[in-house]
């Protein structure tokens, strides 16, 4: 039987469950590929630690070298993260001819060109499964399952850390800072939280979704991403109370000449799955023009979900090498890539959720109305709540019909203006009416 040489660089907690679903379901991987898989190599800057595995100490070293020049190793495996060195590793493993498996997202998003054309110089196969939604076979399905569609719309909840947050704040009604300090102490988010809450995790991943969905490059710097930081319990109480959950959510649509894409937090009627997606579970809503709507769902990250994905792309490469196939599926497509723009924030066009707060006066509302009504912003509802004392702040809570960003916020930076509101005005996006077809 036919033995495929693995390489791995990168021997952290996602290394560690590739490395376990090779030994714990090495019989089965035999069975469904008619070729066992042989882990040659590990490199990792620390071989002394403590891990919830076992390997022969002669597999492992510090030196990277020993994995990308090795003659022997087919395909190398990188989860170090990060863009350098891991960028470098890449590129010297695709020169030595060595299929590449990557879940490194950051370095698809902004490098990903470099990459996938080093590798169609070479000749070679890069495989990225693991690289968004940990589990989810979502890149797979974009390249195999969904390629005789047009993608009409991508919208994705792609952080577990974001998406904890978020639901507890829902369920439970704390403060978005306390509830992240618990999820540091148990594990579901980094000591330093910022690519999570702050949107950019979900943007890398974004950025690899749109680029198979239209099969043109999209520069992940121009996707506007916003985090989770200024959600409020008051928001979400008051949202929900309206019929719409807030989830931070990866948005992109394009017509073929212009891609909507973006991250922020977003209003999503209570009906629609994603509003049903707690926790740290992941999900991705789709539409194609011939399949209609489809979502996929489960564990965004871990050890073992996105091991599993790693592993089943060093199947698909396994079976390329055996049966002497490179290039079958291009990571793109099979037209030379160009760039597509994408639409500003300021272009976009949706409702808006916003909550005001006002002095206690008479006319106030009628003033916000006005300013509002001059920028072409229709109100579709309105509340008022929190009376206190004479001259003291009111919350406002509004509701409008389908308006665009740049009124907006001229709107707002024109209310400020006339000293009627104690504080910055909060204002969070709506998407509605595209999910309405997953209710």
């Amino acid at each position: 039987m036919k033995s495929i040489k693995i390489g791995l660089i990168g021997f952290g907690t996602i290394g560690t469950g590739v490395v376990k679903i090779l030994q714990k379901n090495s019989a089965v991987i035999r069975q469904r590929l008619g070729a066992s898989l042989e882990l040659r190599r590990i490199a990792d800057l620390d071989i002394t630690a403590a891990r919830d595995v076992t390997v022969r100490r002669e597999l492992l070293t510090t030196d990277a070298a020993a994995v990308l020049e090795d003659p022997g190793i087919d395909i190398v495996v990188e989860l170090m993260g990060g863009i350098e060195p891991a960028r470098k590793f890449i590129l010297r493993a695709l020169k030595n001819g060595k299929h590449v498996v990557t879940a490194n997202k950051a370095l698809l998003a902004e490098h990903g060109h470099e990459i996938f054309t080093a590798a169609a110089k070479r000749g070679v196969d890069v495989s990225f499964e693991g690289s968004v939604g940990g589990g989810i076979p979502i890149i797979r399905a974009l390249r195999e399952g969904f390629a005789a569609n047009n993608i009409l719309g991508i919208f994705g909840i792609l952080n577990g850390t974001a998406n904890y947050i978020l639901s507890r704040m829902t369920e439970q009604g704390e403060q978005f800072e306390d509830i992240l300090k618990d999820a540091q102490e148990k594990g579901y988010a980094e000591a330093d939280p910022t690519l999570d809450i702050e949107g950019i995790d979900t943007a890398h991943k974004l950025a690899i979704l749109a680029n198979l969905a239209y099969g043109k490059k999209i520069s992940f710097g121009k996707i506007y991403t916003e985090g989770i930081s200024k959600i409020t319990p008051l928001d979400i109480e008051f949202t929900r109370e309206l019929g719409y959950k807030i989830k931070l959510l990866a948005i992109c649509r394009g017509n073929g000449q212009e891609v909507d894409a973006r991250v922020h937090p977003t209003l999503i009627p209570e009906g629609h799955l994603l509003s049903r997606i707690d926790g740290t579970f992941n999900a991705i809503f789709l539409e194609g023009d011939a399949v209609g709507p489809c979502m996929l769902y489960g564990r965004g990250a871990g050890m073992l979900p996105t091991g599993s994905a790693v592993v089943s792309d060093v199947m698909e490469l396994s079976r390329n090498i055996i049966k002497g196939v490179t290039q079958r599926l291009l990571p793109i497509g099979r037209e030379p890539l160009r760039e597509i723009s994408i639409k500003g924030i300021q272009d976009i066009q949706t409702r808006y959720y916003l909550r005001f707060s006002a002095v206690d006066k008479p006319g106030v509302l009628a003033k916000i109305a006005g300013v509002l009504g001059r920028h072409q912003i229709s109100i579709h509802s309105v509340v008022q709540r929190g009376r206190r004392s004479r001259g003291g702040a009111v919350s406002i809570f509004m509701l409008t019909h389908e308006a665009r960003e740049s009124g907006l916020q001229k709107a707002l930076r024109e209310m400020h203006r006339l000293s009627i509101l104690k504080a910055k005005t909060v204002f969070i996006r709506m998407e509605e009416s595209f999910l309405r077809a997953g209710e």
